[in-house]
């Protein structure tokens, strides 16, 4: 049986290596294709090590972490963020960030994508957000490596309430696998206002 624990603190910092090798292993697939590697995965999760409200909501099978979900206050990612939101009449410090759901595909359509964002968002609503976001990965719809029978997670993004954000792109680095060097992709801002009901 799948058991959901939220870390904080010293617990959520212990699971982060395991939380890389999830994401190393559950971004190789489309629409990722992140060809992951430690050093990559040790500077990313350096902010959820350094946010007293960060959350990592983890499932667990026994003692194996088998999925995970993060999330911390958006000002914890200006860096990254600020250029996105930047004209959107929404300052970072209302907005609280999903960031990744890592789920090993085994685990799927049991529910706990829902289990997953129930956390971060009760956690957000918590610390006085107005606003829960992610951001997707975008790919054209005829990109060369999505694969028969795809089905996107728009859907399920928008039964819990949440829209893309006009305007609201940011851009990461990353090798995809298969090539030598980094690339630059585009990601879209999904949002929600956590005063408003959504199936979940």
């Amino acid at each position: 049986m799948t058991e959901i624990r939220v870390l904080r603190g010293a617990d959520l910092e212990a699971a982060l290596d395991d939380v890389a090798l999830l994401r190393i292993a559950v971004f190789r697939a489309y629409p990722y294709l992140y060809d992951g590697d430690a050093a990559y995965e040790r500077e990313y999760l350096q902010a959820y090590r350094d946010s007293d409200e960060a959350i990592l909501v983890g499932a667990f099978d026994g003692p194996r972490l088998v999925g995970a979900a993060t999330g911390a206050p958006m000002e914890d990612h200006a860096d990254d963020f600020a250029r996105a939101f930047a004209g959107q009449g929404i300052t970072l410090g209302e907005v609280f960030y999903c960031a990744e759901s890592v789920l090993l595909p085994a685990y799927r359509r049991r529910g706990l994508g829902h289990a997953f964002f129930d956390a971060r968002e009760a956690h957000a609503r918590a610390l006085g957000r107005r606003y829960s976001a992610f951001c997707a990965v975008e790919r054209p719809g005829d990109h060369p490596a999505r694969p028969e029978g795809y089905a996107p997670l728009d859907p399920f993004w928008r039964k819990r309430g949440y829209a893309p954000l006009p305007g609201a792109v940011a851009h990461f680095a990353w090798k995809e696998v298969g090539q030598s060097a980094e690339s630059d992709h585009a990601l879209q801002f999904w949002i929600r206002a956590l005063g408003d009901d959504a199936e979940g």
